[in-house]
């Protein structure tokens, strides 16, 4: 525990945090304060830090009118009680105006109760008199129909009020229950466990002197966020980098300095060490043998996205007036690069309130070029895919691994997953379904051969694809289709013709490369033929 200061011997600082830097699992925290010294002052103090702070991690130094030597610095836990009168005086007036409301409920579903009995008895009193004047045509059916009317519509009326009220009632009281739970539970405080650091000092004379402390936090972090915005009449790319800062570090950043980086303090500084390997012989020949193998294990990062959407345009009633909007800007970070670890400098100031909720900030904005090309399987789907290659700038900032919003002509199309690309790395991009490619798959030809050739029995295929280019530009496809895999070597698969022709790849892969004219057809034929003794059965042939 902190004792009490001394006069003249131990002063308290009071800091304010002026700047962040926020790694992928921790935060680098730097206080700042200005103290008038006496001479006299043998410890200065900086209450209330969070818990999540390493206590090795504490650096301090300064700089004042005064002389100052900074001899030490130890850490000490302090436990406070939070003032709850004012949150308890809170919580009380909102359920007396619950309960009030409750009350004035009830008070209506009484009068509807009263209102339905009157109508009740109204109908029993009622209905011998009416089956009397009915008979003596004392009473028309009109005249009839419509009293009968005007009850049942008043019953009705009376109890689907009533449903309501007792409804809202209901809600009224699951308020209520979370209001009274809170109530109770900060009716019996706990203690508020924080640190405090003391440094041992040697003051020279009097004077101000401004305190720096710098020192590490647990339970923060940043993840990169992708927009991907393609246009099918350009050829460019526009990239938005975003981050997603989060922490619960117990202590609100706010108007300070925010930067993030992409070093890995938590991998910490020496390489792992390799374990022996060890192989051997098993003392008894059994049924199973596994051999394992030790590695050392390095934690990774996983990282996610979160992606914002675009603005639509304006309508043509004004464009006559656009001269007089100014666009938004937006603000984007400093890039700095040392070695392989860059670091972006917020220039907006960071707000990041220790609630553990995600706060998405703008990096950077650019615009890549791309070329375009489309790959296709029509055994599993009959859509061509688009996919945009991108080079990421030689003078670029590396981009983490994350997930991407893609947006095509402003419309959301799906994510994908960035892996680490370094500057100068070329890395795809899919764009998702284009219809602008029709692909037909066709089985023109099944003949199963009726003589046994070398006593195995033939089952020949035959496959038609139609590609329609319907865009206005030449184009380029990757398509792909696949042959069955024998696992049995009594099975035999073999590609017996293909026009264009084509050699058949590893799995049953076969593989075109084509460059279809604007608004051209073209067509693909392959066979081939499966053999197999005929006394054997054959499973996987469903094609």
């Amino acid at each position: 525990m902190v004792n009490p200061e001394i006069p003249f011997l131990r002063k308290t600082v009071q800091s304010q945090i002026v700047a962040v830097t926020v790694y992928s699992d921790k935060a680098l925290v730097t206080r700042r304060g200005i103290v008038s010294l006496t001479g006299r002052e043998q410890e200065l103090v900086i209450t209330s830090l969070p818990m999540t702070l390493e206590t090795d991690s504490v650096r301090v130094g300064g700089t004042g009118r005064v002389g100052v030597r900074l001899l030490g610095v130890s850490s000490d836990r302090t436990y406070t009680t939070e003032p709850v009168a004012e949150r308890v005086a809170q919580l009380t007036r909102q359920i007396q105006q619950l309960e009030a409301e409750q009350r004035h409920l009830q008070a209506q579903i009484d009068a509807l109760a009263l209102q339905s009995s009157f109508i009740a008895g109204l109908r029993e009193k009622t209905e011998e008199p009416f089956s009397h004047s009915l008979a003596r045509k004392n009473l028309s059916l009109s005249e009839t129909l419509d009293f009968l009317n005007f009850l049942g519509s008043q019953y009705s009326e009376y109890a689907i009020a009533s449903g309501e009220c007792k409804s809202q009632q209901y809600e009224l009281e699951k308020q209520l229950q979370v209001l009274r739970a809170s109530l109770q539970k900060i009716q019996t405080p706990h203690p508020k466990e924080s640190l405090s650091l003391i440094v041992a000092v040697e003051v020279a004379g009097e004077g101000d002197f401004e305190l720096e402390l710098s020192y590490v936090v647990n339970r923060a972090s940043w993840t990169p966020l992708y927009d991907l915005r393609f246009s099918n009449t350009s050829n460019i790319v526009n990239l938005t980098y975003l981050a997603e800062v989060t922490q619960s570090t117990g202590e609100d950043w706010i108007g300070i300095d925010l930067t993030l980086s992409t070093a890995k303090p938590g991998l910490g500084t020496l390489p792992p060490k390799p374990q022996p390997w060890y192989i051997s012989t098993p003392p008894i020949p059994p049924v199973e043998f596994m051999r394992r193998r030790g590695t050392p294990k390095i934690p990774m990062m996983a990282n996610q996205l979160a992606a914002t959407g675009g603005m639509n345009e304006q309508e043509d009633e004004y464009e006559g007036a656009q001269d007089s909007f100014i666009e938004a800007e937006t603000v984007v970070a400093e890039v700095s690069k040392e070695g392989s670890v860059v670091t972006f400098k917020l220039n907006g100031g960071g707000n990041i309130p220790s609630d553990g909720a995600p706060h998405k900030t703008t990096i950077f904005n650019d615009d890549y070029l791309s070329s375009c090309d489309y790959v296709a399987m029509p055994r599993l789907v009959s859509f061509a895919y688009l996919q945009a290659k991108v080079k990421n700038s030689l003078n670029g900032a590396s981009l983490l691994a994350g997930k991407a919003n893609i947006f095509r002509d402003n419309i959301f199309v799906g994510t994908t997953n960035l892996e680490n690309i370094a500057p100068g790395q070329e890395f795809k991009i899919n764009l998702g379904i284009d219809e602008g490619l029709k692909i037909e798959r066709d089985l023109v030809e099944r003949q199963v051969d009726k003589k046994l050739m070398s006593n195995q029995r033939r089952i020949t295929y035959g496959y038609r694809l139609t590609i329609t280019n319907l865009l206005n530009q030449e184009t380029d496809l990757t398509l792909t289709e696949q042959l069955p895999v024998s696992r049995n070597e009594q099975i035999k698969v073999r590609l017996t013709r293909s026009n264009p022709q084509i050699q058949l790849g590893d799995m049953g892969i076969l593989e075109w490369d084509l460059t279809l004219p604007a608004q051209e057809k073209r067509e693909i034929y392959y066979q081939f033929t499966v053999e197999h003794p005929p006394e054997l059965t054959v499973i996987g042939l469903d094609i």
